[in-house]
């Protein structure tokens, strides 16, 4: 089952993740880090499985520098997921698919 896992800058961050109806879980990551590839799969599958509840979104950090410092983003992968508009949860670093499910359903 497929996801959409959307790409997200500084720019629209505002209207993806902090106007969204929905909770957004936002990916922080980097081409370079290991462990962000290494739970890419996990999150893309997740983001089929919440289709419709949750958007899904990923941020290269080397790209886009404002946001993950105003959320405090020190290492990577972060996840954070965010609520009407605050962070209500988050992940650091590479955990198992059933760990971000859980913090996903906990949050609905």
């Amino acid at each position: 089952m497929a996801g959409d896992v959307i790409n997200i800058g500084d720019s629209d961050f505002q209207k993806q993740v902090l106007d969204s109806q929905q909770p957004v879980l936002v990916d922080f990551w980097a081409t370079w880090c290991a462990p962000c590839r290494a739970i890419a799969p996990s999150v893309e599958a997740l983001s089929g499985q919440y289709k419709g509840q949750v958007t899904f979104a990923k941020m290269d950090i080397d790209a886009n520098q404002d946001t993950p410092q105003k959320y405090g983003v020190r290492s990577i992968p972060t996840l954070l997921l965010f609520k009407g508009g605050k962070v209500v949860d988050q992940i650091v670093g590479a955990v198992p698919k059933s760990r971000i499910d859980e913090v996903i359903r906990k949050n609905l």
